[in-house]
């Protein structure tokens, strides 16, 4: 008897205890870790982390909506105002070059007599007598051509000597390359005009003042920093692997140089033609200082025509035009190599 009530009481107490602490694991009641209830301690933690994400989710549908009205304004914009904006800019900026070329096709009497936008009612006044006249003009076609003589050679030879250098700092192993580098990056900021009269002097004793070669040297000279910085930088980005596997086929380094790193390094070989291209072709300065009467390129010679202006307006207009319309027309030919070389570094 006192054994059997010894044993209820134990399983009473037991019974209490499991109730008490939620223990059991499984049954309809969902009192386990699967499906706590509300009597258990599970439920106030499950309760809170499923009103969290709920709010996370609400917080984040209005996030959404939000961005999808931002990016829908975004494109209207874009598609509309913006659009016809950027096309207003770009033909006010077309303004001067479309007066230049309409003011060479006009004789001088008409272009003394009232302005160039008078041809769109009065369409009789074109004429290419001006560009006549320019070709007999032996100062502006032989100063033409002296622009071409010094315009693809400085503009060659600059590419030539910064590819192999800017290779050359980029992978090859010499004594002292980064120390020549800083060198390098340091001429960048030398201006031009610290060296034209040294400079003179030198092209003088030598002998190749007020010459071509003098010229293109000049702006080889001044060229080369800014090209062996900017194909350095960007055949550096060119994959270690890609050189290695071409080194363990037997490829040398003017091979490498030839067949890898020249093919991958377009975009910004012809970018830095293009900028090379397009400041030697408008340069002044140099010319003006460097060069004689038989050197002299078009923008000498278009300034010395200046000076008689009454007399030579006929010449001025379709030798300014010539001379804005080549580079631009470089420039428009190789344009998609351009946007290339400039955003090569952009995107990885």
């Amino acid at each position: 008897m006192v054994q059997r009530a010894a044993a209820e009481a134990g399983g009473q107490a037991m019974n209490s205890r499991l109730e008490g602490d939620g223990s059991p694991k499984s049954g309809p009641s969902g009192s386990g870790p699967s499906g706590a209830g509300p009597s258990g301690p599970v439920a106030p933690e499950s309760e809170a982390r499923g009103s969290r994400s709920l709010g996370s989710r609400s917080l984040g549908s209005r996030s959404l909506g939000s961005r999808s009205l931002g990016s829908r304004l975004a494109e209207w914009v874009s598609g509309g105002l913006v659009r016809v904006f950027l096309i207003v800019v770009g033909l006010f900026w077309l303004v001067p070059t479309l007066g230049l070329l309409l003011a060479s096709l006009r004789t001088p009497q008409d272009m003394a007599a009232d302005g160039w936008w008078t041809v769109f009612t009065e369409p009789s006044q074109l004429t290419f007598g001006a560009y006549e006249t320019l070709l007999e003009n032996d100062d502006i076609t032989g100063s033409l051509l002296n622009t071409v003589y010094i315009t693809v050679p400085a503009t060659v030879l600059v590419v030539v000597i910064g590819s192999l250098a800017g290779y050359a700092f980029a992978w090859m192993e010499f004594p002292g390359r980064d120390w020549w580098f800083l060198g390098v990056v340091g001429l960048l900021v030398v201006p031009v005009q610290v060296a034209l009269i040294p400079i003179a002097e030198l092209f003088g004793n030598i002998g190749i003042f007020g010459s071509l070669v003098g010229v293109v040297l000049f702006h080889v000279g001044f060229g080369l920093p800014f090209a062996v910085f900017l194909l350095r930088n960007f055949f550096a980005e060119i994959p270690k692997e890609l050189l290695e596997a071409a080194r363990l086929d037997g490829a040398g380094e003017l091979r490498l140089f030839a067949r890898v790193v020249m093919p991958l390094g377009g975009p910004a070989i012809a970018s830095l033609g293009i900028f090379q291209f397009l400041w030697v072709w408008n340069d002044m300065l140099v010319a003006l200082i460097f060069t004689d009467s038989g050197s002299q390129p078009i923008t000498v010679a278009l300034q010395t025509q200046v000076r008689q202006f009454g007399n030579n307006i006929d010449v001025l207009a379709p030798g300014a035009f010539i001379s804005m319309v080549i580079p631009l027309a470089v420039f428009f030919a190789f344009q998609r190599q351009f946007v290339s070389g400039v955003m090569a570094g952009a995107v990885k």
